[in-house]
């Protein structure tokens, strides 16, 4: 595979389409008042999302490059597309949570504090958990968590397909 073709395009542009897709998603959820409590099915569409976009950007990258794809090429592909969309994701957040909704952190506490309680544990323990779940709630460890988890996300659906996906020249002969 010597003229193989650049991938930078393919992660940017479909990194893009990961991220807008996700932040769309995102404030349909905030608009129709689901985002402190979502249905089951939010999960289904952020990951039908995620994963279609890599598959894709993959996908696309391996018709450019004449058919060939190698399992690297396609973790390449795959991770960054999730890591370009996973940074646009974070900024939206960022200006979420401090701009259009400060106080959600404190909503989604005390939903969890419902919880706790009607599991059956005391408010010391509530207040425990509490103060161990503050130390995650900064805006640079939150954009840190979120960047990894789509890395490790697209990973994931990259390595395997990719392992599907792959062909290379000596195949075909």
């Amino acid at each position: 595979m010597e003229n193989q073709v650049n991938s930078k395009g393919f992660i940017v542009n479909n990194g893009v389409i990961l991220g807008v897709a996700s932040v769309i998603f995102a404030l349909v959820l905030y608009a129709t008042g689901n985002h402190l409590k979502p249905h089951w099915s939010a999960s289904v569409v952020n990951a039908i999302i995620f994963i279609g976009t890599i598959l894709y950007g993959i996908k696309q990258y391996k018709a450019a490059n004449n058919g060939f794809l190698s399992w690297g090429q396609g973790v390449k592909v795959g991770v960054g597309v999730a890591i370009v969309g996973g940074l646009i994701l974070v900024i939206y957040n960022y200006l979420f949570l401090t701009f259009i909704e400060p106080n959600f952190m404190q909503q989604m506490m005390d939903i969890q504090n419902e919880a706790f309680l009607d599991q059956g544990m005391s408010e010391e323990q509530v207040e425990a958990a509490n103060e161990m779940g503050k130390a995650f709630q900064g805006p640079v460890l939150l954009a840190a968590l979120g960047i990894i988890s789509y890395a490790v996300g697209g990973f994931i659906v990259a390595a395997i397909a990719a392992a599907i996906m792959k062909k290379s020249e000596e195949e075909t002969y």
